[in-house]
């Protein structure tokens, strides 16, 4: 069995010490631990009280993740080791030295008290892979803290930092010291005051307060609805919830939390969530880089740009407590860039959710210059600027210039060649792109870009710095638009295409909502500007493509978006809320006939499918060129930067979920009612199918 549970005395006190390195998951060892070492204690008439603790750096961090979505098969059962220690005549102190997530918080739940390290974080995640927590927590916390409070930490599944988690009640007191010492001290505490057991289950004070009051559940609801849009795991708590506060007795709640987990174990978003979880942590492999691989140490930034891309980034460095110089050659931008960073910082602030020494801290990090050489002494340092290949060429010159030996140079650039950006240096092996997303400060995608020279220390570096910076960092192949921005630009097309031929914008960008997207591609466009494009084009002459006139027209006809009320859709002022407008769809309907469409009607099902398996189509391209080293690489990249849902597990997870040769025979279809490029089958989809295999067949 996997781990252990180690057995001291302390005079009167048993101390249960788990070890089950690095973050003590509750795998079979450690059930059977903790359910031998309380039946231990319990035998011994000269033990009072029992602390339980955790060796290495967690309390117990949660499931063993090689258990995800199954029964524990040997060894006692979380549920066998949770009754014996709630049933203890003894009480049982949980002393939380650090991480205490999803079971190891409904263990220390099942406890009689609880004392934790200052920086100990609790919380119940199970949520984020489409579980609920099983073992008693959506029982038990009710009780402690109320139902209202208890649906928030659930349904978040975010973690409460010690004092927080004091504030609220889930804890009883914070440790001053050693956290084993303040523990056998707390117990020893306890047992002098008579050893009296105190336990949640038999806590109804709150429950009773919240009976009757429907509007906390009605408000939870319409929360839910709002923040865990066509998630099925978040109604499920809530009804655990509601359990708690009216079912008849404790048992008859856990019966209702039993039979809601394996419901919610049973759905499909289960899977889908779990693989993102997997294939988040698998992006971070870098072939031919091993563990041993000396990085290049970053101790200091330069960020080559103070507009809204620039100074983002130089906040991800700050929010990491690395210093970083911020240059732009124009003093006004510089100035107001520092102004914008510290505006963000001052509404963080205002919120409560950072404190004013913490942004005095941070600001005080970003060093401000408008002199370039200044940035040479920096061990990474990010160009900015906008998207112009001759401007990063001439920025790059003048950095290999500039730069230290070794230090790592790299472009933001969302889809420009970072080989010709690469080229003018004499170092390409310590080029490659960290391509960002907008806004820097707050997206969690980074697209790590190989180039041809890029060493795997220049990637590893880059993809353990977006690590340090708190992103998801991705590799991607140097091809336009790289992985996110390829795959986009056939999703737009389709949705541009589909709008000529007779749909409506309305109508796509609501199945695409109803999909489970933040918004649909018509209403993103007006949130952005339709102007942008616009005027871009027209310093280069006009476009032929033809599915750009739409936005060209409604630009000539003063509709920029949301920035002036009028673009796809309009806007009451004031108020986002995107309104249909006939005049838009009168643009649409002479601009398809002028350039010769003949409109129809569209199902709700093409318009889905045409959006979705383009990006399916040309993932499985990037995937044959090697662009994306993985199908799992695509979907994170979809979920935390394109807002894809995540509970249908990214495009490509989607499509296996879909069936291969479903997806298959309509991209195939579509190629030959349009010969639309796009359409083309790709030869490893077509592979796939013929061998009866998936997407997650090649990640295996």
């Amino acid at each position: 069995m996997k781990g252990t549970v180690h057995y001291e005395k302390h005079n009167e006190i048993a101390l249960l010490s788990i070890d089950n390195p690095p973050v003590n998951p509750l795998s079979s060892g450690v059930r059977q631990g903790l359910y031998d070492g309380v039946t231990t204690a319990l035998a011994d008439d000269g033990i009072k009280a029992i602390v339980i603790t955790g060796m290495h750096r967690a309390f117990i961090a949660g499931a063993d993740i090689s258990e995800f979505g199954a029964a524990a098969t040997e060894g006692m059962s979380l549920h066998e080791t949770i009754h014996k220690m709630e049933a203890s005549s003894k009480p049982i102190i949980a002393a939380i030295n650090g991480t205490a997530f999803g079971g190891g918080l409904e263990v220390a739940l099942c406890c009689d008290y609880r004392i934790a390290a200052a920086t100990a974080p609790v919380g119940l995640p199970e949520v984020k892979l489409g579980l609920l927590p099983g073992a008693g927590g959506t029982q038990r916390l009710p009780r402690l803290i109320g139902a209202k409070a208890a649906v928030t930490a659930i349904v978040s599944g975010d973690p409460i930092l010690a004092p927080q988690a004091l504030e609220k009640g889930i804890i009883d007191r914070i440790a001053e010291g050693d956290i084993v010492n303040a523990g056998i001290e707390y117990a020893e505490e306890i047992v002098a005051a008579g050893s009296a057991t105190r336990k949640i289950r038999d806590m109804d004070e709150k429950v009773v307060a919240d009976r009757g009051d429907n509007s906390v559940f009605e408000t939870a609801a319409a929360q839910i609805e709002k923040t865990h849009r066509n998630q099925f795991a978040p109604t499920q708590i809530l009804k655990c919830v509601e359990a708690a506060v009216n079912a008849d007795s404790f048992d008859e709640g856990l019966k209702a939390e039993a039979r809601l987990f394996a419901e919610c174990l049973s759905h499909p978003q289960r899977e889908s969530l779990i693989h993102i979880f997997f294939a988040e942590r698998a992006a971070n492999k870098i072939p031919d880089l091993s563990r041993e691989t000396e990085l290049i140490e970053i101790n200091k930034g330069s960020i080559i740009g103070a507009g809204t891309m620039g100074g983002g980034i130089a906040m991800c460095f700050a929010n990491a407590g690395i210093p970083v110089r911020l240059y732009d050659n124009d003093p006004e931008n510089l100035q107001h860039g520092l102004e914008v960073i510290e505006g963000n910082y001052a509404r963080t602030v205002s919120r409560g959710r950072l404190s004013q020494n913490d942004m005095d801290s941070r600001m005080s990090l970003i060093i401000p210059t408008e002199d370039f050489d200044e940035l040479g002494d920096s061990d990474v340092v990010i160009e900015a600027v906008y998207e112009n290949l001759d401007l990063k060429k001439e920025i790059f010159t003048r950095l290999d210039k500039v730069m230290k030996p070794g230090a790592l140079l790299a472009t933001n650039t969302s889809g420009l060649d970072v080989d010709a950006i690469a080229a003018v240096t004499s170092r390409p092996e310590l080029v490659c792109g960290m391509h960002f997303f907008s806004p820097a400060n707050v997206m969690r995608l980074l697209e790590v870009v190989r180039g041809k020279e890029s060493t795997p220390v220049t990637l590893g570096t880059a993809m353990a710095l977006g690590k340090r910076l708190g992103k998801v960092s991705v590799m991607a192949g140097n091809c336009p638009g790289f992985i996110g921005n390829r795959m986009l630009a056939g999703y737009r097309r389709q949705a541009e295409l589909m709008i000529l031929q007779g749909a409506t914008p309305a109508q796509v960008d609501s199945v695409l909502y109803g999909f489970g997207l933040a918004m649909g591609p018509f209403a993103m466009t007006d949130m952005v500007g339709l102007d942008l494009g616009w005027r871009a084009r027209k310093m280069i002459g006009g476009s032929n493509e033809v599915t750009v006139r739409i936005q060209d027209e409604l630009c000539e006809m003063g509709r920029y978006g949301q920035k002036n009320g009028k673009g796809y859709y309009q806007y009451a002022e004031g108020d986002r809320t995107p309104l249909p407008d006939a005049e838009a769809d009168e643009i649409i309907e002479r601009v398809a006939t002028e350039v010769g469409f003949e409109r129809r009607e569209f199902g709700d099902d093409e318009i889905l499918k045409r959006c979705i398996y383009a990006m399916v189509n040309i993932g499985a391209k990037l995937l044959e060129e090697g662009h994306a080293l993985r199908a799992g690489d695509i979907d994170t990249v979809y979920v935390n930067g394109y807002g894809f849902p995540t509970y249908v597990g990214g495009p490509m997870w989607y499509a296996d979920t879909q069936g291969l040769d479903g997806v298959l025979a309509d991209i195939q279809s579509y190629f030959e009612e349009s010969g639309d490029d796009v359409w083309k089958p790709a030869e490893l989809l077509k592979k796939l199918v013929a061998d009866g295999d998936n997407f997650a067949a090649l990640d295996a």
